[in-house]
């Protein structure tokens, strides 16, 4: 996984941990609805990241 795309993943989890949060404190469901969404796609970020690695390791 390169530096830069995982940087960016966690980035935008962090984000989505926080606008969850913000959510919940507030009472927004929106807020925490959107924190929940961005937090899932990092995940799947790094999960296409990781996949990128093991076929790049597999070809080498």
């Amino acid at each position: 996984m390169s530096t830069e795309d995982r940087i960016k993943a966690t980035a935008k989890n962090i984000e989505g941990k926080a606008q969850e949060v913000l959510g919940e404190i507030t009472g927004n469901p929106q807020d925490k609805a959107e924190g929940q969404a961005k937090q899932a796609e990092a995940q799947m970020q790094h999960k296409v990241e990781n996949a990128k690695d093991q076929i790049k390791k597999a070809i080498d």
